[in-house]
């Protein structure tokens, strides 16, 4: 035998390794009592019924749920309204929440995951960010029928049990996960397994197209796979709810989705058996860590853990076996900026309009702080800001097809750089930016060394990994006394020009805008540019040209991360403050950042506009829509986002001006243009040459 082979009983026994190894970790480096293990096996089994449902939405539609909790918390909600407020007993009312979780996920799937049947799975991810919004405003308001509010407080179970093991107290709700989840998890197996549905299913996710043609309803059987992940959430808050309480704000928290994503990567999203028994080490792995350290800094020490846990999970796999389940998923961009066609852009009215509407803008934007007062001033600053941040994850989500969901991340890297240098080296403020964005663009390529050989959800998962490490580890001052806390002063820059009132900061933040769309818009236009958007379409082709793919994506991740901290830096001198923010608004970044439109400088404004209007000018309950129903109607009706949505009004406006004026197309698409008497799309000679530049 030429080579090592591992027998065949142990490779029975191979999905038992990375569940083996953080049981080691945790008994080595967090030692814990045996009261500690099985609290944390509890917690382990609560992951592993989210874990579960996230698997089988990622089987039947090939995108990360990242409602795979929050599905649950509209029944769980009237589950326990039903039993404290109205008095029904636990067993009736328990039966109630299962029936309305079956209901829900078929209700979720049909109206609205349907509806975005053949979008990009891009849009799709999105959508169920939305759909999560929606849940947790429709459960907010669901207890006023009782006249009452959700409280984190605990259910009692229909029966009596106490028991200690050490110092830790259970009870019969622990009893009850002990029993419930396991019976749960093993029914949804032999379902998969042994049943005409199951196997129907599993059909459908392999190859929908083939099992379409052999008559199986794919569309039907992603209903049910959407009500079996519903009701398994409910199964996960409803336990929760006897253990630790229903969660305030209707979340489980960022931590439980780490952990889910942790255990759906190291199982390489299609291997069950490690994915259920990866969730339960890492349930035991937390409550160790936070017997040994506390719950708020444990918070923070098992997030850091995790996301070396993701990390060094994918970079051991072998790179066959990761890219073989992600290249089916077309993480593609949704939407780029396009000129009016030639044949109109002649047109006197449209050549007038033009130039009418860009002196407006520019008129509006310049006296903007004399129109206005100082709080609306201040947050339009940092609209122009978060502009640059969504500009930076267009050039490498829209662009280069490196889908990231840990943007914000680099711009808390420069953040905190700029004001280390500012405030304890009293650097210019121009130069720390620079360093800063410097510093920036090496810590993307930290993270883009993983990207060579992961794409689609795999990378997805490494960088919102990254992101939740810096943000409560490194970046946290309770671990690492560098990180600024005092107040950011303004020095002058140059040592001349003042910068201290509302009205300059806005100004400034104005000019860092304009100095990275100018930058985006040069860079698009280079050979760069069309470099990235050929390895975002066709990596094969790319490279048959001479050009690296690997020097291209790490270009991009480069490049992406100097914008990203570069508007990091100025926000902190803007808040005068740092402030590494929760992990989870990386998600929101994202959904902004499609919601306007991925890879163009209008997409990033809208998106900017958008995200942060409903946060600055709307209240309560408005605000919760916003986020919810108004991402998800963007969504339905302008796949490209809002500034797709602008595109299109503006080319029907300008065909029917056309129409007025004799001009007919022979397509109606507007992309058309005459030239020597034959009509070609302006997109002929900019591939022609996006060749000429490959092949050079």
């Amino acid at each position: 035998m030429s080579a090592f082979t591992i027998p065949d009983p142990l490779k029975r026994l191979e999905w038992l390794v990375w569940p083996a190894l953080l049981i080691v970790v945790q008994q080595i480096w967090f030692p814990a009592p045996a009261g500690s293990i099985v609290a944390g096996l509890v917690l382990g089994l609560i992951t592993s019924l989210v874990s579960l449902g996230m698997y089988l939405v990622y089987r039947a539609n090939r995108v990360l749920n990242f409602t795979a909790a929050e599905l649950g918390l509209l029944p769980a909600v009237l589950t326990v309204m039903l039993i404290i407020e109205s008095g029904i007993s636990w067993y009736l009312s328990f039966g109630i929440g299962l029936v309305a979780a079956a209901v829900l996920g078929v209700a979720v799937e049909f109206l609205i995951i349907r509806r975005f049947f053949n979008s990009p799975r891009l849009v799709v991810t999105v959508a169920t960010i939305g759909v999560a919004q929606l849940i947790g405003v429709c459960a907010l308001f669901l207890p006023g029928w009782w006249g009452a509010r959700v409280q984190s407080q605990r259910i009692d179970a229909p029966f009596d049990i106490d028991f200690e093991i050490g110092t830790r107290v259970f009870n019969a709700n622990h009893v009850l996960v002990f029993v419930m989840a396991p019976v749960a998890i093993v029914g949804i197996g032999v379902l998969l397994r042994y049943t005409r549905l199951g196997i129907a299913i599993r059909a459908a996710a392999e190859l929908p197209s083939r099992a379409s043609m052999l008559g199986i309803p794919v569309k039907g059987l992603q209903s049910v796979v959407w009500s079996l992940a519903t009701i398994l959430g409910f199964l996960a808050l409803f336990l929760r709810s006897g253990v630790y309480g229903l969660p305030v704000g209707g979340a489980l928290g960022l931590l439980l989705l780490l952990r889910s994503l942790a255990a759906l990567t190291l199982g390489r999203l299609i291997h069950l058996p490690t994915i259920l028994a990866t969730s339960i080490a890492l349930g035991v792995l937390q409550e160790a860590v936070v017997w040994n350290s506390g719950s708020i800094e444990a918070q923070a020490k098992m997030g850091a853990i995790t996301g070396v846990v993701i990390v060094v999970g994918l970079l051991t796999r072998p790179s066959r076996g990761v890219r073989s389940e992600v290249d089916t998923t077309a993480w593609q961009s949704v939407g780029e900026a396009r000129p009016v066609a030639a044949i109109y852009a002649q047109l006197p009215i449209v050549r007038i309009g033009r130039v009418v509407g860009i002196a407006a803008i520019v008129a509006f934007i310049l006296f903007f702080p004399n129109l206005f007062g100082t709080t609306v001033v201040v947050r339009m600053g940092l609209i122009f800001l978060f502009a640059i941040t969504l500009m930076s994850l267009g050039i490498l989500t829209g662009w280069a097809g490196q889908l990231s969901l840990g943007q914000l991340a680099f711009a808390l890297v420069g953040g905190a750089t700029s004001a280390w240098l500012t405030q304890r080296w009293h650097w210019d403020f121009t130069l720390a930016t620079l360093a800063a964005g410097c510093v920036g663009a090496l810590a993307s390529l930290v993270v883009g060394v993983p990207a060579l050989r992961l794409r689609g959800a795999y990378l997805a998962v490494t960088t919102l990994a990254f992101a939740i490490t810096v943000s409560q580890y490194v970046l946290n001052p309770r671990f690492f006394d560098w990180i600024p806390t005092e107040r950011v002063e303004r020095n002058p820059i140059f040592g001349v020009i003042d910068w201290s009132s509302s009205t300059a900061i806005y100004y400034v933040s104005l000019v860092a805008m304009l100095l990275a769309a100018v930058a985006m818009r040069g860079i698009r236009n280079s050979r760069t540019g069309r470099v990235l958007i050929a390895l975002r379409d066709n990596e094969a082709a790319v490279e048959s040209y001479g050009v690296s793919p690997v020097r291209a994506k790490l270009t991009a991740f480069a490049i992406s991360g100097f914008l990203a901290a570069f508007a990091g830096s100025v926000s902190v001198h803007h808040q005068q403050s740092f402030v590494a923010d929760d992990a989870g608004f990386n998600l929101l970044v994202f959904t902004a950042a499609v919601v306007g439109g991925m890879g163009t400088v209008l997409g990033a404004f809208l998106g900017s506009l958008y995200f942060n209007g409903t946060f600055f000018w709307l209240t309560g309950s408005w605000r919760l829509l916003a986020s919810s129903i108004g991402v998800l109607g963007v969504l339905l009706v302008a796949p490209g986002g809002l500034a797709g949505l602008w595109y299109d009004l503006r080319d029907l406006t300008i065909r029917w001006f056309g129409k007025r004026q004799g001009i007919v197309e022979g397509d109606q698409s507007g992309d058309l243009e005459p030239v020597n008497d034959e009509l070609h799309t302006p997109d002929d000679d900019a591939s022609s040459r996006d060749e000429e530049v490959l092949a050079t």
